[in-house]
């Protein structure tokens, strides 16, 4: 074994390959250890061949493995490299990090092959992890930190957030955008201008970890960040991930004026509310257009006033939906909403007002898309302190919440038959109405012929709740595995479901 040098080695688990960008995590949690003189090394599964040796390989002469991973399928690589990487570096902690530790830290530290666990905002209290173990010390008193002792879990005091200002710049230039347009097709990345959501939703793990208090950096640094970004990188897309982007309308429209002002031109996308997008006026909206912003995703979720209630989106409603839709087609901008089925308490009336919204909406705007869910309760989410009393599993270790994921998941309430016609209504869904996937890649020529010959047929279904016999499903599916788009993608998380907007 060489020496240890000062180097960290990240893994990044795959997630999507057909949306594969730099890990924003990662990239934000390496600038205080770039800073402060450690070698970090970036070990992204998706644009890395042979990923399990590079890992052990770059192992060899580092201090730590840090993993940064949310709930679902990226936790059945973590486990995968950490159990290789205990078995050859017994003496090198395993340290876990993002979204889903932060809202399980216990259960994440747990297991056996987990040494600590950062929780919450890491950019800080990595660093001072990684400075103990070169140091030879011991956790204790690192704030947002648990780890084990003597066989025993221990766990520090929370750390205070910060405001998004306070953080440092993420690391973009550790990333291989080269690498990530060859896989995905285009080349883009992620952006955060705000964190956080001021709105209860019931099925949102926004609460779990930043507590509903929205913040955000001011107009001419997001306007410098973003042209600077486009510019080095050569990107034609950001994907802007705040929780709800529109929640000082003042900041957007002077953020839409600076971008204007700087000529730099590219596609940016946005996640907000309904209701606020309807506060903007349709020149407002234009404005934004004419800055580059293209679609805007929001949380429709139900076109069922009563699970709006039994989510809390007390701020929604169906006039706010259409409204939005409005506006946003004559702007020019793409809308885009996301729908949940199976919330605790839908009825099948409520998922008929959800079909019939969805045929409206994109009838009436056809630029309007839709994607469609089937309702996951994560850990934080206030629906989850129901999940006894819902006759919901939780899984109980780290690896159980693998196939903890929408496109699999059947609940209590949502089985067997009921889950399966579901199932089929939702590919009707996207065979029915065309959606602009973030890849740059192409359907094949056959295999986009077929999907535009059963949209008539898919649409008539859905009008009249008609699912037997899915001859159309079948021959799209045959369609696009004699003639798949290219390259083939490692993981497409499309064919999954998305992860749950939290707005």
């Amino acid at each position: 074994m060489q020496r240890t040098t000062r180097k960290v080695v990240f893994f990044f688990p795959a997630f999507s390959s057909r949306e594969a960008t730099a890990p924003l995590g990662i990239l934000a949690v390496a600038t205080p250890l770039l800073r402060a003189g450690y070698d970090v090394r970036i070990i992204d599964s998706t644009i890395t061949p042979r990923f399990h040796e590079r890992v052990l390989e770059e192992l060899d002469d580092a201090l730590c493995l840090a993993v940064s991973l949310v709930t679902g399928p990226m936790i059945r690589e973590t486990v995968q490299i950490a159990r290789a990487a205990k078995l050859r570096y017994p003496e090198k902690p395993v340290i876990l990090g993002g979204w889903h530790p932060s809202l399980l830290p216990h259960q994440t530290l747990a297991a056996e092959y987990v040494d600590i666990v950062v929780k919450g905002q890491g950019e800080d209290a990595l660093l001072e992890v990684v400075q103990r173990i070169e140091d030879g010390a011991d956790m204790q008193g690192i704030p947002g930190v648990g780890y084990k002792e003597d066989g025993q879990l221990r766990f520090n005091a929370a750390r205070e957030l910060r405001r998004i200002a306070e953080l440092p710049p993420k690391a973009y230039h550790l990333a291989d955008f080269d690498a990530y347009e060859r896989v995905a097709g285009r080349r883009w990345a992620m952006y955060t201008s705000s964190l956080a959501c001021p709105y209860e939703c019931a099925y949102c793990t926004n609460q779990g970890l930043y507590g509903r208090k929205w913040n955000a950096l001011e107009p001419a640094q997001v306007v410098e960040e973003t042209t600077d970004l486009v510019r080095r990188y050569g990107l034609g897309l950001l994907w802007v991930v705040d929780d709800n982007f529109l929640v000082d309308i003042e900041r957007a429209l002077g953020i839409a004026e600076g971008l204007v002002r700087s000529d730099v031109r590219f596609d940016w996308s946005i996640q907000a509310t309904t209701n606020l997008v309807t506060r903007l006026s349709v020149d407002e909206l234009k404005l934004l257009r004419r800055a580059g912003l293209s679609q805007i995703s929001q949380g429709a979720d139900s076109g069922s006033p009563r699970v709006w209630k039994l989510m809390h989106k007390t701020f929604q409603t169906l006039d706010t939906i259409h409204d939005s839709a409005a506006r946003l087609t004559a702007a020019g901008i793409r809308p885009s909403f996301n729908m949940i089925f199976g919330f605790p308490g839908e009825n099948d009336d409520d998922v008929r007002q959800s079909i019939r919204l969805i045929l409206d909406v994109c009838r009436r705007y056809p630029g309007a898309e839709f994607w469609t869910n089937i309702f996951t309760p994560y850990p934080g989410s206030p629906v989850m302190e129901k999940a006894f009393e819902l006759g919901i599993e939780v899984p109980k270790t780290l690896e159980g919440w693998t196939d903890f994921f929408p496109r699999y998941t059947e609940l209590p309430w949502l089985r067997g038959a009921k889950h399966a016609r579901l199932q089929t209504m939702r590919e009707y869904l996207r065979l029915a109405f065309a959606r602009v996937p973030i890849s740059g890649f192409e359907p094949h020529p056959v295999a986009r012929a077929v999907a535009g010959a059963v949209r008539v047929s898919s649409r008539w279904r859905l009008d009249r709740d008609a699912y037997a016999w899915p001859f159309e499903i079948a021959l799209n599916n045959a369609a696009k595995k004699y003639f798949p788009a290219m390259p083939k993608p490692k993981v497409d998380a499309s064919l999954l479901s998305s992860e749950p907007v939290t707005c």
